[in-house]
């Protein structure tokens, strides 16, 4: 047997990691599940809030979570909790440096988790690979978004040139970066790993839903970026048999609400708040068609998960999604904002069955391009 002393250990940085935060802690915590799949073993530190325990194994993943303050929603982070993940982070990252010998860092996201990342790999001597999400350098949907100020875009700068590798989600993350920033680094694209979610099926009716109606799906934090609005008034352009699902919580939930009654289709808007992982795929498997009305996304990692149910998708064009979702063969891409698009093609999917079975069949087969043992490959070529 292998003594523990032998094992390769990685130490992962991610100021989120799930239930806390978004698509960039899931996409953290299933790179962690490649490389222990490649033989390492993963120290994770990221943040605790209330109801979290301060240490458990998930998946494998020696997850530490630090104490951090002000942060009053799973969904979204103050600046305050940011900064004290930042200080608590490196009081635990500096105990399990002393206590580990580590073969690299991983760091997610240059702001806020990048400062971490750069003092740690520099006390212990480590490389650093730098995993950028998108909107850590660019959100169109903020006023305080990154590239929009100047003394973040000198902190980015910094942060970027001082990584051994910097990894980019999807060639739009990799051109934003390169848009926006100057640093002396090429930037390597590797896609977000993905692993199959088993899950009980069952039918509609345990989830309140109708037979003979038809279920656009939408799933992320109601936040700005996430464009639901429109989702919201593609609905209002659909027949009275069309209802839309939106799974999550946020900010926006309240102005959603009102939207939905001002264009009359809030007895078509079922908003279920947040839900388990068991459920949530329920829910998309027993939809029809699913729908991504983001002003931007770093990747799109709700679109992974559509794919491995088989739905046919609509998305915006502005974000990584671009990469996987190919017109015609797996789903439809249309301009943001214009939710007469999403209508228009909406329709298209839903009056030809062929349509419909070819990008189920398509979707299903290209989510296997994504496994993560497959992808924790590759981040563990560029230490070669």
């Amino acid at each position: 047997m292998m003594k523990k002393s032998n094992i390769k250990k990685i130490l992962i940085l991610n100021y989120e990691f799930p239930p806390i935060g978004g698509g960039g802690g899931v996409a953290s915590k299933q790179l962690a599940k490649g490389f222990i799949k490649n033989g390492y073993e993963v120290d994770l530190v990221t943040s605790w809030m209330d109801g979290e325990k301060r240490f458990e194994k998930i998946d494998g993943i020696n997850v530490h979570r630090v104490q951090t303050f002000g942060r009053k929603e799973k969904a979204t982070a103050s600046n305050l909790s940011m900064a004290t993940y930042l200080l608590f982070g490196f009081f635990k990252g500096v105990q399990l440096g002393f206590q580990n010998k580590y073969q690299f860092i991983n760091t997610h996201f240059v702001l806020p988790t990048g400062p971490l990342g750069w003092i740690l790999s520099k006390t212990f001597k480590l490389k650093n690979i730098l995993s950028i999400h998108g909107g850590d350098i660019y959100d169109p949907s903020l006023k305080r978004s990154p590239h929009r100020h100047s003394f973040l875009v000198k902190i980015n700068n910094f942060l970027l040139s001082q990584a051994n590798w910097i990894v980019a989600e999807s060639s739009d993350t990799k051109k934003n970066a390169e848009k926006y920033y100057s640093f002396n680094k090429e930037v390597d694209l590797i896609p977000l790993a993905y692993e199959k979610f088993n899950f009980k099926k069952c039918s509609r009716e345990s989830l309140g839903l109708e037979n003979d109606k038809i279920y656009l799906i939408s799933i992320g934090r109601m936040v700005k970026r996430k464009g639901f609005e429109y989702f919201v008034e593609t609905l209002a352009g659909l027949p009275e048999n069309i209802c839309g699902i939106i799974l999550g919580e946020g900010p926006e939930k309240e102005n959603l609400v009102k939207l939905a009654k001002k264009l009359k289709v809030e007895k078509r808007l079922i908003l279920p708040g947040f839900v388990s992982e068991k459920k949530k795929f329920q829910y998309l498997d027993n939809s029809d068609v699913y729908v991504l009305s983001s002003l931007h996304e770093g990747f799109g990692i709700i679109l992974q998960e559509a794919m491995q149910v088989g739905l046919p998708i609509v998305a915006t064009n502005n974000g990584g999604q671009v990469d996987f979702i190919k017109e015609g063969r797996n789903g439809f891409l249309v301009n943001p904002k214009k939710s007469e698009l999403l209508v228009e093609k909406i329709k298209k999917i839903l009056k030809n069955s062929e349509i419909m079975k070819k990008m189920s069949v398509n979707n299903k087969k290209d989510i296997e391009k994504f496994k993560i043992e497959k992808i924790a490959e590759q981040y563990l070529k560029l230490l070669k």
